[in-house]
């Protein structure tokens, strides 16, 4: 069993940032791969980011590359989501998730909103 605690979100002008952070906690929580995703109001949910807690190379979805940077502290059990350069189409609520196999995520936390107005 894996818990997972995002905190972070919040309302920012287009152009500003925001850090989201995600606390995992469980006995089997460092096997599982961490991701990022997203849900707009009337949209589908979409992957944003993934990284592994031993493997610090995160991968990204083609609309947040290079104004996202997710990164982990391992010591911490927490996973961390800064984005940048916010625009009002990232608005949505962000979840943490923890999958064994990057393809199936078992579990998830509660979701922060994030909204990016112009």
């Amino acid at each position: 069993q894996v818990q997972l605690v995002e905190s972070g979100g919040g309302s920012v002008q287009a152009g500003g940032s925001l850090r989201l952070s995600c606390a995992a906690s469980g006995r089997s929580a460092s096997r599982y791969v961490m991701g990022w995703f997203r849900q707009a109001p009337g949209k589908e949910r979409e992957f944003v980011s993934a990284i592994g807690w031993a493997d610090p190379m995160a991968v990204y979805a083609d609309s947040v590359k290079g104004r996202f940077t997710n990164t982990r502290d391992y010591g911490r059990m927490t996973v961390y989501l800064q984005m940048s350069s916010l625009k009002p189409e990232d608005t949505a609520v962000y979840y943490c998730a923890a999958t064994l196999d990057r393809l199936t995520y078992a579990y998830w936390g509660q979701g922060t909103q994030v909204t990016v107005v112009s």
